[in-house]
Formats: C-alpha cells, sequence, structure tokens
C-alpha cells in the first residue's frame, strides 16, 4: 500500500510540475514581485452521487470514508462520481490555496483525464498545494469550510469511536501542518432543493487565508 502511494504521488508531482513554470513574461514577473503579507483564497467543488456499484467507490470527506471501515464514518449506501475518488473538501481546500497564490487551479494541474490520476487520493492534491504554499513563503492562517451536502450526516460518531467532524477537521490541520485551532469544518442541509439537497449530488466552499512568514 505504501509503495503504491509513493507511485501515485510521483505520478501526481509529475503532472503537477508540468503547469508550475511560468508561461508568460508577465506570469513571472508578478511571481517575483514582493509578496503581500495576507492572501485570501476560495475554492469550490462539487461531486454528483450514484449509487456505490455506479460509482465504484464510497464518498471521501476530508479523508474520511463512509464504508463503515474503523476509525471512518458509518457506511453510507451512495458513492462519489469523480477521476480522483472526489473528496470534495481536501479540492476545495486546494483551489482555495491555489487561488491565493494566483496559481493554476486544480483542473489544470491535476486533470480529470489523466489516467494516472484514476482513483487517486486527494491527501496527494493537498501535500502539492502546502508545497507551493511554503515554497512561496506563507502558512495557513485559518481555514473555513462549508459542507453542503442532504446526506451523509457528518455530525455523527466514526466507527470505533470518536466524531467524524472532528476527524475531518484534524485531516486538513494535519496535511496543513497546522493546529486545529486554525480549521472550521461546518456542514449543512440543502433544504432537500436542486440535486445536493435531493442527495444527487454534495458541494463544499472554503474561504482561507495564507500568512506571510518573515
Amino acid at each position: 500500500m505504501r509503495r503504491s502511494r509513493q507511485r501515485c504521488a510521483c505520478l501526481v508531482l509529475a503532472c503537477a510540475s508540468a503547469y508550475l513554470q511560468p508561461t508568460t513574461t508577465r506570469r513571472a514577473t508578478r511571481l517575483h514581485a514582493k509578496e503581500p503579507l495576507l492572501r485570501i483564497g476560495h475554492g469550490y467543488d462539487i461531486h454528483r452521487l450514484d449509487s456505490r456499484e455506479e460509482a465504484g467507490q464510497p464518498i471521501v470527506i476530508a479523508g474520511v470514508r463512509f464504508d463503515g471501515s474503523e476509525g471512518h464514518a458509518p457506511d453510507f449506501e451512495l458513492g462519489c462520481v469523480a477521476h480522483s475518488d472526489g473528496d470534495v473538501i481536501y479540492h476545495s481546500v486546494v483551489d482555495a490555496i491555489l487561488g491565493a497564490l494566483t496559481m493554476p487551479d486544480i483542473g489544470c494541474l491535476f486533470p480529470d483525464n489523466d489516467p494516472r490520476l484514476k482513483g487517486a487520493d486527494s491527501s496527494i492534491f493537498m501535500e502539492e498545494a502546502y508545497k507551493r504554499m511554503t515554497d512561496r513563503g506563507y502558512r495557513l492562517g485559518n481555514c473555513d469550510v462549508t459542507l453542503i451536502c442532504q446526506k451523509p450526516r457528518v455530525n455523527v460518531d466514526a466507527v470505533g469511536g470518536g466524531l467524524v467532524k472532528e476527524k475531518m477537521v484534524g485531516n486538513v490541520a494535519s496535511l496543513l501542518h497546522t493546529d486545529v485551532s486554525m480549521v472550521n469544518v461546518k456542514a449543512r442541509t440543502h433544504e432537500k432543493v436542486d440535486s445536493v439537497g435531493e442527495c444527487r449530488a454534495i458541494e463544499c466552499h472554503v474561504v482561507l487565508t495564507l500568512e506571510r512568514e518573515d
């Protein structure tokens, strides 16, 4: 498992590196300009839900699988339709970091038509976003997550103990190398309105700040 994850990580980094170099003189000039003390980023993601059989994988939110396995969330009958594992929180956090840094978005760095990323663990995307953040001389200020889903419920106990939402917060904080007090995960339903309210999709918004390290 570790070797497979390492191979996947190498493929993801190789994929992302193709987009790392500035493509215009204007872009290069901006990257070398004096960095501001504070940057703000917003990220958004949505994924379609379907039967576990059709989706081919369970729902994964902030690294927590809804498959009834030990240390994760209770089993849920639907799965997430996505090229990677479809983790809406991780994807939104990554896009917020990249946006704050005025870098290409997650879809440019990790294309959903790249076979190397099929079923990829989205924590790898988080690790790449964190590396880019620190390479630019920034650390996370705070991260505010709003998860919107009719189901599954996240304000529940995890299998084996602990709260699902607290595990989500812990996972995000760990990947961004910050304290859990800097990460907030809010969850709400969509009042049975449209695709999210009808349990046909799940979505997430993230707003975060990056602070320059002197």
